[in-house]
């Protein structure tokens, strides 16, 4: 026969010195669950002569109840004393100073080539954009490049391997594009003029590493095309972007050149307006009106339009507006540079 009072003193007992809603749980197993032994006193009832069942039923049921009660309010207790600590570990100070959130940003080439874009949409350039694995015949051929041109060397040019018979062939011959110029005769292919075009993009030339000078880099081609369309027209063009690039008053002029794709050609200069590079005359630019063989080429009339292109290299504008030294800054990972942009 189990000691009912000696049940309730110990259960009371412990439930007072519960700690956690974890321990009180086990409290509730050993006093109420089915295996304890007031659990196995009720079901032992049965056993009993009828006038011993009903009393002790009565006592073993009232201790059942006030273990109950007990156990609900301890549990109740805990419940708001771990809130109360938590309250305590997450509230938050209003007061205080927020915490630094890095950002990510930029790169300078990004931030330069989307200025360059901002200002020639604002003078009615479209953006376009071309393949960066180009054909020979779109790449030299339909530029009025000779043959024989030292650009289409292995020192200029890197060739992709392919088999002899399609190294023959001009139309199937790739290489790595070595001027965005090459979207020219791509564009006017499939476009009748008027149209005002840039297409900015990656280049890759076969080129010796160095402070100045990159195996890749990238420029931005500018097309006009029209029936009246003149080097007045372009000289306009470049000093406007002149004068918004460098948000201030900028010199240009044109030198007398020559590129086979544009007859006559240019060199475009332009004078520092700041820096180590105020007062001095740097070429920005090859430039010139469009050769008759490249409207040729493209399906146009000889004589029916006219057009001036040139070409800038968006690195070396990064390099003049934001004073870098080294083209190789723009292509490393030192975060020290790059977190100035």
């Amino acid at each position: 026969m189990i000691n009912l009072v000696k049940i309730e003193k110990a259960s009371l007992q412990d439930v007072s010195r519960a700690k956690t809603l974890t321990e009180l749980e086990n409290l509730q197993t050993k006093y109420l669950g089915r295996k304890s032994e007031l659990s196995l006193f009720l079901r032992s009832l049965k056993d009993l002569p009828p006038e011993e069942r009903a009393k002790s039923g009565q006592i073993a049921n009232e201790l059942r109840r006030k273990l109950e009660t007990e156990m609900g309010n301890k549990a109740q207790q805990l419940k708001e004393v771990e809130l109360a600590r938590k309250i305590e570990q997450e509230k938050i100070d209003v007061t205080a100073p927020g915490k630094r959130v890095e950002h990510g940003h930029l790169h300078p080439l990004t931030i330069v080539r989307r200025e360059i874009e901002d200002i020639f949409r604002s003078m009615g350039f479209d953006i376009v954009e071309g393949p960066e694995v180009e054909t020979e015949w779109y790449n030299f051929d339909t530029l009025n490049v000779p043959a024989d041109h030292p650009a289409r060397d292995m020192q200029d040019t890197f060739w992709l391997k392919q088999s002899e018979e399609s190294q023959k062939d001009p139309h199937i011959h790739l290489l790595p594009r070595t001027h965005t110029s090459a979207v020219q005769v791509r564009y006017m292919g499939k476009h009748q003029p008027p149209f005002r075009i840039i297409v900015p993009g990656r280049v890759f030339r076969n080129e010796a590493t160095d402070a100045t000078h990159e195996m890749q880099f990238y420029t931005f081609e500018g097309l006009m095309v029209g029936k009246d369309v003149s080097l007045a027209n372009l000289k306009g063009v470049l000093q406007f972007f002149a004068n918004k690039f460098f948000k201030d008053e900028t010199e240009v002029r044109f030198v007398a050149s020559y590129f086979p794709y544009t007859e006559p050609s240019v060199e475009v200069f332009m004078k520092g307006v700041s820096g180590k590079l105020k007062g001095r005359w740097i070429e920005m630019a090859g430039a010139g009106m469009v050769n008759q063989k490249v409207f040729k080429a493209a399906g146009y009339a000889l004589g029916e339009y006219q057009g001036f292109a040139f070409g800038m290299t968006i690195d070396r504008l990064a390099m003049f507006k934001y004073g870098i030294d080294d083209i190789r800054l723009l292509y490393g990972s030192d975060l020290r540079f790059l977190k100035q942009f």
